[in-house]
């Protein structure tokens, strides 16, 4: 049978159209699923109203200080500040010295009230924290071979942090710390804490915590015995040169969940009594890290701060946290040509007072 040339070409023009909406159909599918598997950019917001102990690290310096030197910190909008009397340990001793006339001026009982009094004039609230510097180690390896040196560690420490004590309660403080990073005492002399902790209580009214390093917070035995828990927060959150703020949010998860599980068995706030991240290249692979360093990298800083900010300030179990650190002469402090823990006049300093300003 002849099949006539107008249903040839028919035929010839449906099939051409088939095939091209077949194409068009699978592109159109193509795309989609492109679409689809995009990842979408990681965002969050830090809620409003937190009343947050939003907090700075103060460094003490060689002279007095007057409330305007206390002004930048208002400005940042941060509502209270930590006020780090130093004591120390000599090589082959166990004696804490402390206020002595060889010590910076900030560092002594006469600069801290001072210090105290003039922060308190800017409506800051303060966390006085007492910390012991080892000569010759990091002071969470102090430790003693003979009972003979731990318990002179223990009356000369006893000493040391019940004179800030009564300080801070003569000035009203709002909160005061009873030890710093401590690792071995604490693992080795429980009792001496719980000895401690008790004559705190006879001498100040205000909230009591301690200060227990990120990696050894585990071995203290004493949290029932205090108002809040106390961590310097130095955790490694990225392993990359320049974290992304969603690397550093899940770089949290881990030791996030851990911390919330320590608060509902104590049923104690957590404060990050330090924290902080240097502008430098793999700032959250070792945020602890202060050795000297050549690169400088203000995107990481600001990134680790925001995966902080976003990971545990909308927590209600978290109490807020004090960055390390802070100069009281704030003009001359931090800038483009310093890569050093401050935030001070570097561009995370913006994104940290947006914070502190809602959640204060």
């Amino acid at each position: 049978m002849t099949i006539p040339l107008d249903y040839k070409t028919f035929m010839v023009k449906y099939l051409f159209f088939f095939i091209l909406l077949s194409c068009s159909c699978k592109k159109v599918i193509k795309d989609n699923s492109e679409l689809c598997n995009t990842p979408v950019p990681f965002s969050c917001e830090v809620s409003q109203d937190q009343n947050k102990m939003n907090g700075v690290s103060l460094v003490s310096i060689n002279a007095p200080l007057d409330s305007s030197h206390f002004r930048p910190i208002v400005n940042v909008n941060a509502s209270w500040t930590a006020i780090i009397p130093f004591g120390f340990i000599r090589s082959n001793s166990s004696t804490v010295e402390y206020s002595t006339s060889g010590q910076w001026y900030g560092e002594t009982k006469q600069g801290t009230i001072e210090y105290i009094a003039a922060a308190k004039q800017q409506g800051l609230k303060i966390l006085l924290k007492p910390h012991l510097w080892i000569w010759d180690k990091w002071v969470g390896d102090l430790n003693f071979d003979n009972e003979t040196d731990w318990n002179n560690f223990e009356n000369t420490y006893r000493a040391y942090i019940l004179d800030f004590a009564r300080i801070a309660d003569s000035l009203q403080v709002e909160a005061f710390c009873v030890g710093v990073e401590l690792k071995q005492v604490v693992k080795n002399k429980p009792n001496l804490w719980n000895r401690l902790i008790d004559s705190v209580r006879a001498v100040y009214t205000g909230e009591i915590t301690y200060a227990a390093n990120w990696d050894n917070y585990q071995y203290v035995t004493f949290w029932n015995k205090l108002d809040f828990i106390g961590i310097d927060a130095y955790f490694p959150v990225s392993q990359e040169k320049t974290p992304t703020i969603e690397s550093c949010y899940n770089g949290w998860e881990n030791d996030f969940n851990k911390l919330k599980q320590l608060n509902n068995t104590t049923e104690k706030p957590i404060a990050f009594t330090e924290y902080g991240y240097r502008n430098v290249d793999f700032t959250g692979k070792e945020p602890w890290d202060d050795n000297n360093n050549t690169t400088y990298n203000n995107d990481a800083q600001i990134n680790a701060y925001k995966g902080l900010f976003c990971k545990f300030w909308n927590e209600s179990w978290f109490k807020g946290g004090f960055l390390w650190k802070w100069f009281p002469n704030h003009s001359s402090a931090g800038g483009d040509n310093n890569n050093r823990f401050t935030p001070q006049n570097k561009p995370v300093e913006n994104f940290i007072k947006e914070i502190y300003g809602k959640t204060k």
